[in-house]
């Protein structure tokens, strides 16, 4: 493996990417911000630095180019997102953009092409704080994105329009930013996991399975508001009893499943009153899987387990769907890939889903795409606390490097 890649550039370039925030002490990156376009200059200066022609396209994602052995090939595309969630971490995204970088960076040094370009892509908005709009960069690319979210407007009251036209963008050519089939032979991503299951395992990387898909609902409960020390415990109806019920039905049926989590994010009881009886509840439901079956499944048994429940309580259950999103398989044969590419350094191959979202979920649309998941501590993500090793990065580097230099497309079908 080559020794031109240095590990320690891409660490001291996450803590360079870390400074480019609105918080003077922490980090904070939004869409269209001023420190989104110093986070870009940087890095369209480490893409030209690595050998690429680097630019900014139409939605404001940096996209950097390295020929292969004669210009104008398809490309393997790489990257994550520049973006960040509010008091965020410093590798969430950035790692995977700044890696890529440092691998082309290390091919250009050796003046070794392939047959095939190499494209790295810092996404502009994967996280959706500013507008509650997610994956911007990632759809226009995909050519997936929908006009009708440029009238969203932010906190102050902006417009992505009127946000796009300060940042000297044209939001009328969003659609140029999108890329076809045939110039993309695949989108790969190395990522922080945003878990605890690789360093319980004791495992530098992982590979990707799948993006979970997501079913989000709200749930109410209504009973009967009552004096807490009159009302006898047979003669009430609790609604704050019946969800608690509820509660553990979704803990039970998430364990039955592998892989599948539920997750009960809010819960709000009224009236809110030390002594009175809540007479009615409302509580989210977050349910994910890396398998729509088995989603969807537990979704169905836990409405019926819910109905039974509040029956037997004799109070009423109402349920809202609020949120749908599919699963996101990564390529058995990108996978198979990444796995040849860890197991050549000597370690394990770990297949693990992702419960968190990528911009592989929009490039789904325009590429098959695959994952390698890098260690981070104790699972922390989208908070200043999101920590690595500089040795987890050098092995990061090491295997990303090896896939993309062993990299076969996918034969035609």
């Amino acid at each position: 493996m080559s020794t031109d890649l240095q590990p320690a550039r891409v660490w001291d370039r996450c803590e360079h990417l870390a400074r480019c925030s609105e918080q003077a002490d922490g980090l904070t990156r939004v869409f269209l911000s001023g420190e989104q376009r110093a986070a870009s200059e940087l890095t369209l200066d480490w893409m030209r630095a690595a050998g690429m022609t680097a630019r900014l396209d139409a939605i404001g994602n940096v996209v950097g180019r390295y020929e292969g052995e004669r210009p104008g090939l398809p490309c393997l595309m790489l990257g994550s997102h520049l973006d960040t969630v509010r008091d965020a971490g410093k590798y969430d995204g950035m790692l995977g953009v700044v890696t890529a970088i440092e691998c082309v960076h290390a091919l250009n040094a050796r003046g070794k092409r392939l047959p095939f370009a190499v494209e790295v892509v810092g996404f502009a908005d994967e996280e959706g704080v500013r507008f509650g709009s997610t994956l911007l960069g990632s759809r226009a690319v995909a050519g997936t994105f929908q006009p009708e979210v440029l009238d969203k407007t932010d906190a102050l009251g902006i417009t992505m329009r009127e946000a796009l036209q300060r940042f000297r963008l044209d939001p009328h050519k969003i659609g140029s930013a999108a890329r076809s089939r045939q110039e993309i032979l695949a989108y790969a991503e190395l990522h922080i996991e945003q878990g605890p299951v690789l360093e319980a395992e004791g495992l530098p990387v992982g590979v990707v399975t799948a993006i979970n898909g997501a079913s989000r609902f709200q749930f109410e409960i209504d009973g009967m508001a009552g004096h807490a020390g009159t009302v006898p415990m047979n003669l009430r109806q609790d609604a704050l009893a019946a969800a608690a019920a509820c509660v553990l039905a979704i803990e039970e049926r998430a364990k039955r499943t592998p892989d599948l989590v539920g997750t009960v994010g809010r819960i709000d009881a009224l009236p809110g009153a030390t002594n009175v009886i809540p007479g009615k509840v409302r509580f989210t439901l977050d349910l994910r899987s890396p398998r729509d079956g088995d989603r969807t499944a537990a979704a169905a048994d836990l409405k019926r387990s819910f109905s039974d429940l509040c029956a037997a309580r004799n109070v009423r259950l109402n349920i809202t769907p609020t949120h749908e999103n599919r699963t996101t398989p990564c390529a058995r044969w990108l996978m198979d890939q990444f796995a040849t590419a860890i197991a050549a350094d000597g370690l394990p191959v770990r297949e693990l889903p992702s419960g968190a979202g990528h911009d592989g979920m929009a490039m789904i649309d325009c590429a098959d795409i695959g994952m390698l998941f890098v260690r981070c501590e104790k699972g922390i993500s989208h908070n200043p606390a999101e920590a690595i090793t500089l040795a987890d990065v050098e092995i990061g580097t090491r295997v990303l490097l090896r896939f993309i230099e062993q990299f076969a497309p996918r034969a035609s079908v």
